[in-house]
C-alpha cells in the first residue's frame, strides 16, 4: 500500500477523532440540564416573548439547552414545594368578634410562562427562606381581610369555602410575585371571648330541647302505636283462637275418619297376609320335600352307585392285572425252562455267571458293613505285620465264599478258576437275554 495513502488516512482519522473529542467536551461544558422539578434561566441575551415583551433572559423549564459561551450566563430556581403555617391572633371577624386561626398552605413557583417571570425578577438568586417569608406574610394579611368578611360560625363550619375564598383573594397577589398556592387547609379556629363555646352551647341547649321535643313525641306516637297494635293483637287472638278451635273439631273429624279407614286397612291386610302365609306355607313344605329328596339322592343313592361302578372298575382291573401277571410269569417259566433244557449241564455255571454281579455287589457290602474304628498294630521287627493286615480283607471275601459254599452248595471259587482240559468242539447253547433267566420278581 502506498505510505502517502497511509499518511493521508491516519491524518484523517486523527482529525475525525479530534474533532468528536471537542464535541463531546463543548456538549460537556455547555450542555445545561435541567432536573424536572427545577427552572433554568439563561441570562445575557435579549428574548422577546409571545406579548412582545422584551426580556434579557430566556427560560427552560425540565428541559436541556445549550448555553453561548461568553454571552450567557446559567442560573436555576427550585420549583418544589413550601409548607408555610400560618398562625392568626386576635382577628376581627364579622361582628367584632376576635377569633385564632392555625392553618398550613403549599407554595410554589408558578408553571405559567406568563408569571414565572416576575418571580425571576424578584426571587432569582435569592434564598428560599426569603420566598417563604414573603409569601407567609402575603398570606396572614390576605386571611386577615378573608376574615373581617366571615362571620365565626362560618369560619368554624365551612372551612373549605374560607381556604377557596383564600386561594382566590391571594392569587392576584402572589401571582405578582410568579407564586401560586397549591393548598390551602384551616387547622384549628378558636376564640378568646368564649364566643364558639357559647354557641355551641346554645347549639346543643337546642338539639337537647328539641330532642326531648323529639322524644316525647315519639314515645307518644309510639304509646299510641303499641295501643293500637295490643287491640289488634286482641281482635287477631281470639280470630285465631277461633280458627284453633274450628281447626281442632276438622282434625278430630278427620282423625276419626282415618282411623276407621286405618282399621279397616288393618284388618284386610291382616287376612290377606294370614292367607297369604298358609299358601307360602303349603309352598315351602312341598320345596322342602322336593328338598329332602335331592339331598337323599345326593348323600346316598349317587354315592352309592358312584361307589359300586368303582368297586366293579377295580375289580375288573385287578382280575386284568393278575391275569396279565400269570400270563407273563408263565412266559418267563416257559423261556427259563426251555434256556435250562439248551444249556444242559452247564445251565448252573450259565446262571452263576449271570448273576455273578449281584453276588459281588452283595459280598462287597457286606465288606463294607465291616466297621473298624481304630487298629493298633505292632511289629515284631520283621515288617510283615502291616502286609498281614492288608491281606486280611481278601481272606474275608474267601472266608464269604465258603460260607456260600457250605449253605448254598455252589464252589462260586471253582467255577470262577476250573480249566477245562480241550476236547472236542460242540456247538455253544443258545443263551436266551439274561432278563429272560431270572426268576419273576428276581432284581435284575
Amino acid at each position: 500500500m502506498n505510505p502517502e495513502l497511509l499518511i493521508d488516512v491516519g491524518i484523517w482519522s486523527g482529525s475525525i477523532l479530534g474533532g468528536l473529542l471537542t464535541l463531546i467536551i463543548i456538549a460537556k461544558n455547555f450542555l445545561i440540564i435541567g432536573k424536572p422539578n427545577e427552572v433554568l434561566v439563561f441570562s445575557g441575551r435579549k428574548v422577546t416573548l409571545d406579548d412582545g415583551t422584551m426580556v434579557g433572559f430566556r427560560v427552560v423549564r425540565g428541559g436541556r439547552s445549550f448555553r453561548v459561551p461568553l454571552l450567557e450566563k446559567v442560573d436555576s430556581m427550585d420549583m418544589t414545594i413550601m409548607p408555610i403555617e400560618i398562625r392568626i391572633r386576635g382577628a376581627y371577624a364579622r361582628g367584632n368578634i376576635p377569633i385564632n386561626v392555625d392553618a398550613v398552605a403549599n407554595v410554589k413557583i408558578t408553571n405559567d410562562d406568563q408569571l414565572i417571570h416576575h418571580a425571576i425578577e424578584r426571587f432569582l438568586g435569592r434564598p428560599r427562606e426569603q420566598l417563604r417569608s414573603v409569601a407567609k406574610e402575603t398570606l396572614e394579611g390576605t386571611l386577615r381581610g378573608v376574615l373581617a368578611l366571615l362571620t365565626p360560625e362560618e369560619v368554624n363550619h365551612d372551612r373549605q369555602k374560607l381556604a377557596d375564598k383564600l386561594k382566590d383573594e391571594v392569587a392576584d397577589d402572589l401571582g405578582q410575585m410568579g407564586l401560586s398556592v397549591d393548598t390551602f387547609k384551616i387547622q384549628h379556629v378558636t376564640d378568646e371571648v368564649q364566643y364558639l363555646d357559647s354557641i355551641s352551647r346554645i347549639k346543643i341547649a337546642e338539639v337537647i330541647k328539641e330532642a326531648e321535643i323529639a322524644e316525647s313525641n315519639a314515645k307518644r306516637e309510639a304509646d299510641e302505636v303499641v295501643a293500637a297494635a295490643e287491640m289488634r293483637g286482641k281482635v287477631a287472638l281470639e280470630q285465631a283462637d277461633a280458627k284453633i278451635i274450628e281447626e281442632t273439631n276438622d282434625l278430630e273429624r278427620h282423625k276419626a275418619q282415618l282411623d276407621a279407614q286405618a282399621r279397616s286397612e288393618e284388618e284386610t291386610t291382616i287376612a290377606a297376609g294370614r292367607e297369604a302365609r298358609a299358601v307360602a306355607e303349603q309352598e315351602l313344605q312341598q320345596v322342602r320335600g322336593e328338598l329332602e329328596k335331592l339331598r337323599l339322592q345326593a348323600e346316598t343313592v349317587i354315592p352309592a352307585d358312584k361307589a359300586r361302578a368303582a368297586q366293579e372298575l377295580r375289580a375288573a382291573g385287578d382280575a386284568a392285572i393278575r391275569a396279565e401277571t400269570g400270563r407273563a410269569q408263565a412266559q418267563a417259566l416257559e423261556a427259563l425252562l426251555a434256556a435250562w433244557r439248551v444249556a444242559g449241564t452247564d445251565a448252573n455255571e450259565i446262571f452263576l455267571i449271570q448273576q455273578i454281579d449281584h453276588i459281588i455287589s452283595d459280598v462287597a457290602a457286606v465288606t463294607k458293613r465291616i466297621d473298624v474304628n481304630q487298629v493298633n498294630l505292632i511289629d515284631g521287627g520283621d515288617g510283615k505285620t502291616l502286609a498281614r493286615h492288608v491281606g486280611s480283607y481278601p481272606a474275608v471275601v474267601s472266608e464269604i465264599f465258603d460260607r456260600i459254599k457250605d449253605t448254598v452248595g455252589i464252589d462260586v471259587v471253582s467255577i470262577l478258576t476250573e480249566r477245562k482240559p480241550p476236547g472236542p468242539s460242540r456247538p455253544a447253547p443258545r443263551t436266551p437275554p439274561t432278563k429272560s433267566l431270572l426268576l419273576p420278581g428276581q432284581a435284575g
